[in-house]
């Protein structure tokens, strides 16, 4: 586990990240996408993050996430699924989804001036960018994390979602919150620990599974002293943060 208040943690710039607005075809037949790239003055690596599946590009707690990487010269690049731009509410087919998240990933590359990328995103997002990645790497990410992965649906445990991780040859950083009930911890760790061996030999050569105390799947506490919301997306941002610097990707 990595300890979040290691001494090479960057205190947050003072200088206000750039918030810009761009677009990009995400599949030939589902057209242009909306996005955004916020980005510190002193960013060392980009993080392509994707939404989950009940909320865009713009949920509070992607705003707010965003936010704390930058303080911790995290870049960020935000999009849209298909079916969010057009205002549905049931989810693109699957081959629409990977597709885009392939189409994110080339379209912040291009934007990120050299920068070292990262892939992930929150439940739905996550696991779709694993999905893609599982297929066929996706070019010039150098590892992906996971902000709650959605290994199984809520009172329903089972492995069967994540199978296809041990597809996926590349560092992976699974944050996931103690009470969250679409990823029993447990089973979780038991599948990490069975699927990604073999890749590697050893577990946290390629996964890291840091639990977030008293934390839902929505990265929620329950009310209660000393424990809020704001210190949990602390604890959230402070987490990558260390996890990055422990892979190649950092400057």
């Amino acid at each position: 586990m990595i300890d979040p208040n290691h001494n090479s943690l960057p205190m947050p710039t003072s200088t206000p990240p750039t918030l810009t607005h761009h677009s990009f075809e995400a599949t030939q037949s589902s057209g242009t996408v909306s996005s955004l790239l916020l980005a510190p003055a002193d960013a060392d690596c980009l993080l392509v993050f994707a939404h989950g599946a009940g909320a865009g590009m713009r949920h509070s707690f992607m705003e707010a996430a965003t936010r704390r990487l930058a303080d911790r010269r995290i870049a960020t690049f935000r999009y849209q699924f298909p079916y969010v731009e057009q205002g549905r509410k049931r989810p693109d087919h699957q081959p629409i989804l990977l597709k885009t998240v392939r189409s994110a990933v080339a379209e912040a590359s291009a934007l990120a001036n050299g920068l070292p990328i990262y892939a992930g995103g929150k439940s739905m997002g996550g696991r779709m960018t694993s999905l893609a990645t599982a297929g066929e790497p996706l070019a010039g990410a150098r590892g992906l994390v996971f902000f709650g992965f959605p290994l199984h649906p809520a009172g329903k445990p089972g492995v069967e979602r994540a199978e296809h991780l041990s597809r996926v040859a590349l560092p992976m950083l699974f944050l996931q919150g103690t009470r969250d009930k679409l990823a029993e911890l447990e089973l979780l760790t038991e599948l990490l620990t069975e699927l990604v061996r073999p890749i590697c030999g050893e577990l946290s050569d390629t996964a890291t599974l840091e639990p977030i105390e008293g934390a839902d799947h929505g990265f929620h506490v329950l009310k209660r002293p000393g424990r809020t919301d704001d210190e949990v997306l602390d604890e959230l941002a402070d987490r990558t943060r260390a996890w990055i610097d422990t892979t190649t990707g950092g400057r």
